[in-house]
């Protein structure tokens, strides 16, 4: 039991998560650069900002295009889900109201509505393989 903490870091023991001491964010270990002095729970983003590595040898580093590429990746899956809730909202405060097109709204929520986790099953291993495309 002595051999595995002594082999476990300080910040692993902790139940809390290490903040960053540029931007106080809190992240897990592995998103921190290494090392004493300036360097100490300086996560990978600031420290590429302020210069004290490259973006090569930041960990977990996502530059500004990644991060753009990785949240249209998020709203292309969760879009679905998105647009079939407002539609649903939108039916129950003023579709119901209109004749004819009321039972039309109906059908394609309807349809929308069972579509829309079959779809979102069906697609997620292409979305964690291109998730992990964009994964430093």
């Amino acid at each position: 039991m002595t051999v595995v903490l002594k082999d476990a870091s300080l910040l692993e023991l902790t139940s809390h998560m290490p903040t960053c001491r540029k931007c106080s964010q809190t992240y897990h270990q592995s998103h921190f650069i290494s090392g004493n002095g300036p360097r100490y729970l300086i996560c990978g983003r600031c420290a590429v900002e302020d210069g004290l590595v490259s973006p090569e040898e930041a960990p977990q580093y996502y530059s500004d295009e990644l991060a753009r590429a990785r949240l249209v990746l998020y709203s292309k899956r969760y879009r679905p889900l998105a647009f079939t809730s407002a539609g649903w909202i939108l039916f129950l405060t003023m579709g119901r109201g209109i004749e004819l097109w009321s039972g039309v709204f109906f059908g394609t929520l309807l349809v929308a509505t069972l579509a829309a986790p079959v779809v979102h099953f069906l697609s997620s291993a292409r979305f964690k393989a291109e998730l992990a495309k964009l994964t430093p």
